[in-house]
């Protein structure tokens, strides 16, 4: 008896291993169902560089809360479907962490498109099925860049909509080169390219590289290609007919390319720079094919001339140093726009069809030893990098202690080290007493330490500050008997509606960046800013962007504010006039 139970037990365990072996659906459901694990209750996140990125989300959705439209109602130096993914992923857990949120709700597109190509696939080979989904649930859980901008280990609060294009990269790169269902692949392509056209515009640039590649290879069919296309164009017409948000975006894409006008050479070579390992080894891989493939490509060539038409033409399009072309294209185009993402990972699926097919024709040979060699070069950075920040980030946040705060919901739940948090103490005593001196620098055009927005202290300080003034505002709320219901920064971001459950002005930009994502004022504009209850300035300390967002802002509302100081480290336009409560 006790042997049968061993046996029936050991052939459960047995019996699940090669279930799970025989279905990666099974992977995929069970990572997705994980998730809010981590967001039932609120997680502490070691606090990271450019950490304030992400407060953007909150600040969006509270605005959709409100029922303000990305781009309609406010201008957003990107599309607004993150923003919404966001906000949906917010009411269902409240006590996220909201950097968890942002980067994990792209999820509720990516899994299921990853699904599909998940089911075609394994009908053909398990394996690659398998080869395909780990990577990709890999970056999406881990939610840091490929890049380094700074050198101690934290989260990587920026570049979350970067990252997220960079994964719907991953799927859409999956389909066009393994999905062979025209209908599935029409469903993955079309859906794949809203999703990137309204999370950022140039993902969707990248996006257009991958299919025309795939098209021209004949890999997307003409009839999935269209099927694609008149879903695509049908999505985006029925939401511009509903909401006019099409249109909007393309006037604050408009407005984007105006502000930022500098040439696209430089930035292509500083994404060739940033990401200069992987691109070498493609390229080396590329060089690799091409002498590997030099006779099929002068055969495909031969019968094009002798006989040519699409087919004929796909042929010669269809080789793999012309694939790996065009994906480096897509990704140059995209991370020329970047600061911060998971660059180039959508390679690996295009490196894994090459892996195949170079062992399905020439079996365990030294050539095929050279493609495998560099198909590694080209995919382990990422992987490395990726774990290596994310090992470090949370090893690291062994000695962290947690920000003390009273106002600041589940954005405050952030780790620092106890001597980063004594010298942002430090800093911003001398930020008080000096500020004469800070002021200089920033009217010349200078921050206090070049990688001020890097810098942990700062990040906390923010924090800090926030929390302080958040009370410092409901003492004067009570002592004068008002209550402020629309509050708005002179910053880069704007959690302060969400944190105090009020409400940001329409119209006035998201992400204010006064250098990149600021268009002048408008009429809607100085109205709004004109209406605001408060307006909150930080002055520690001085920077040359915040003053450039007063300067922008400050002839508005001197006509109908008055500047008084809520705390050391936080000016205020307070509207005249405003309504006393009972």
């Amino acid at each position: 008896m006790h042997g049968s139970t061993e046996t029936v037990l050991s052939g459960g365990h047995n019996g699940l291993m090669r279930a799970l072996a025989r279905h990666p659906m099974i992977i995929l459901a069970l990572a997705v169902a994980c998730m809010p694990l981590a967001l039932v209750a609120t997680v502490t996140m070691p606090i990271g560089p450019m950490y304030w990125d992400h407060y953007i989300y909150l600040d969006a959705a509270n605005r959709i809360f409100d029922g303000q439209i990305p781009s309609v109602d406010f201008f957003a130096p990107v599309g607004g479907l993150g923003y919404y993914l966001f906000a949906g992923w917010l009411y269902l857990f409240p006590n996220g962490h909201p950097l968890l949120l942002s980067s994990w709700s792209l999820m509720t597109l990516t899994a299921p498109l990853m699904a599909l190509v998940i089911v075609d696939v394994q009908k053909r080979s398990m394996a690659t099925a398998y080869g395909l989904l780990l990577p990709f649930l890999f970056f999406s859980l881990l939610p840091f860049n490929t890049g380094d901008f700074y050198p101690y280990p934290g989260s990587d609060g920026f570049g979350v909509y970067n990252r997220q294009v960079c994964q719907l990269l991953y799927v859409l790169a999956a389909g066009l080169v393994f999905v062979r269902g025209w209908k599935t692949l029409a469903a993955v392509t079309a859906l794949a390219m809203l999703a990137l056209l309204f999370i950022k515009v140039t993902g969707m640039v990248g996006g257009l590289v991958l299919c025309l590649m795939a098209f021209l290879a004949g890999r997307l069919p003409l009839r999935a290609a269209v099927a694609g296309g008149s879903v695509f164009l049908a999505a985006a017409g029925l939401l511009e007919v509903t909401s006019g948000a099409v249109s909007a975006y393309a006037t604050d894409i408009l407005s984007l390319v105006v502000i930022n006008d500098s040439s696209l050479l430089p930035r292509l070579l500083q994404a060739a720079s940033i990401n200069f390992g992987v691109i070498l080894a493609c390229c080396l891989l590329g060089l690799v094919l091409v002498v590997s493939e030099l006779p099929v490509f002068r055969a495909a060539l031969r019968d094009f001339i002798g006989k040519p038409g699409f087919s004929a033409f796909g042929r010669i399009a269809d080789q793999s140093f012309l694939w790996m072309a065009g994906f480096i294209a897509a990704g140059l185009l995209f991370e020329s726009q970047n600061t911060g993402s998971q660059a180039f990972i959508f390679l690996w699926p295009l490196l894994l069809a090459i892996l195949i097919e170079n062992y399905r024709r020439k079996g365990s040979s030294a050539g095929f030893a050279a493609v495998a060699i560099l198909v590694c070069s080209a995919a382990i950075p990422p992987v490395v990098i990726v774990t290596q920040k994310a090992a470090r980030a949370f090893i690291g946040s062994v000695n962290n202690t947690p920000l003390e705060q009273d106002n600041l919901k589940s954005m405050g739940a952030v780790g620092i080290r106890s001597i980063l948090s004594q010298r942002a103490q430090r800093l911003q005593t001398n930020y008080v007493a000096y500020r004469p001196a800070y002021q200089a620098l920033a009217e010349a055009g200078e921050l206090p330490s070049f990688l001020l927005y890097s810098d942990f202290e700062f990040q906390s300080q923010w924090l800090k500050n926030a929390d302080e003034v958040i009370s410092a505002i409901e003492t004067f709320e009570t002592a004068n008997k008002v209550r402020f219901e629309t509050i708005m920064t002179i910053d880069f971001i704007n959690p302060f509606p969400w944190l105090m459950d009020r409400h940001a002005p329409k119209h006035i930009a998201i992400g204010a960046d006064p250098y990149r994502a600021v268009p002048l004022l408008d009429a809607q504009v100085k109205q709004a800013v004109d209406a605001v209850d408060l307006a909150l300035y930080p002055t520690c300390p001085p920077t040359a962007a915040r003053l450039a967002l007063l300067n922008l802002y400050q002839p508005v509302l001197a006509e109908g504010h008055r500047r008084i100081t809520l705390t050391p480290c936080f000016d205020a336009f307070v509207r005249t006039g405003i309504t006393t409560v009972p």
